[in-house]
């Protein structure tokens, strides 16, 4: 069964997405507040497959408790935010969310985009083994990156991107292709903007000088190629 944090101080709101989330057949751990939040992650030990968050929250910001839990878990994450300005939603992402949702929005939707994370996070269904290229390690079973000795803490967005790109070297891949390859093909909610947030991210977290990738490299007018080095 596969466990969900909420957290979200709307009575009414929890009341009806704990229903329709239970009855997929999810287990659910709901916190009103950052403090009750913070103090069930660490009671759990951070043990969910996603974390639904809601941004504004009585005693504090989701986006705080969103820099909390990326200090120990990848988790996928999804923002709840009555904000649709592009600064919110990208400011949300750069912090280490997977995706997001706008109030109000139809149930539908919802279950929709929690059932894609948590797909995604699950990973691939490869073979067991290690892929190394352009000075990293990944380890297909175990679901870690190294960089030389130091393991990288990546989401489960940017470990599939990751993937993604190590598995095809030296070839240049779309923006259309990696979301096709990414995510389902009805999610449109996906775009190139939100897909240039996950390379930065990516960047960050794996180039020595995101500023002057190496890795990652942008071809101009055609998408992205690993360079395995």
């Amino acid at each position: 069964m596969k466990r969900i944090f909420f957290v979200e101080d709307d009575l009414s709101l929890i009341t009806g997405l704990t229903f329709a989330l239970e009855k997929q057949g999810y287990e659910l751990s709901v916190a009103r507040t950052v403090m009750e939040a913070e103090k069930k992650w660490r009671e759990r030990g951070g043990e969910y497959d996603l974390v639904i968050l809601d941004v504004a929250l009585p005693d504090g910001s989701g986006y705080d408790l969103c820099r909390s839990i990326r200090e120990t878990s990848g988790v996928p994450l999804l923002f709840l935010t009555a904000a649709d300005e592009e600064t919110d939603i990208i400011m949300g992402l750069d912090l280490g969310g997977d995706d997001y949702i706008t109030k109000p929005f139809k149930l539908a939707v919802f279950l929709a985009r929690v059932n894609a994370l948590l797909r995604r996070g699950g990973g691939f269904s490869q073979e067991n083994g290690i892929l190394q290229s352009g000075g990293l390690r990944l380890d297909l079973f175990r679901q870690e990156v190294f960089k030389g000795e130091k393991r990288l803490e990546l989401t489960a967005g940017e470990y599939r991107l990751l993937c993604l790109f190590m598995e095809n070297p030296d070839i240049v891949l779309s923006p259309d292709q990696i979301l096709g390859r990414l995510w389902d093909s009805q999610e449109k909610y996906i775009d190139s903007s939100t897909l240039t947030v996950y390379i930065r991210r990516l960047r960050a977290k794996i180039e020595d000088d995101p500023g002057a990738p190496e890795r990652i490299v942008t071809v101009r007018r055609m998408g992205y190629r690993w360079n395995p080095f």
